[in-house]
């Protein structure tokens, strides 16, 4: 059995800051139709972000209050708007 390891281009923006910014293997999010994770070359898409915690490679996470996404050419951008806690990154 093959095993993928490819990796994407991940940007997490707030209104005031650049909260993450890095090359990833998967994002876990939790979107206004359901809990969805994205990998590399993923088919491009625009979704709605609502409560909850971005899961970054399954052991860092984000908590926001909302926001927007997308995935294009191998890269994703998303704009939150951020929990008052602080987000929990694992070095790695």
């Amino acid at each position: 059995m093959i095993k993928y390891t490819g990796n994407f281009r991940c940007i997490i923006l707030s209104p005031n800051r650049i909260i993450y910014e890095n090359e990833v293997n998967s994002l876990f999010l939790k979107g206004d139709r359901g809990e969805f994770e994205i990998l590399a070359y993923h088919y491009p898409i625009l979704g709605v972000l609502v409560e909850g915690d971005i899961v970054i490679n399954g052991n860092s996470y984000i908590p926001i209050k909302g926001g927007v996404l997308r995935f294009y050419a191998n890269e994703c951008t998303i704009m939150v708007e951020e929990e008052m806690q602080k987000a929990k990154l694992s070095k790695g």
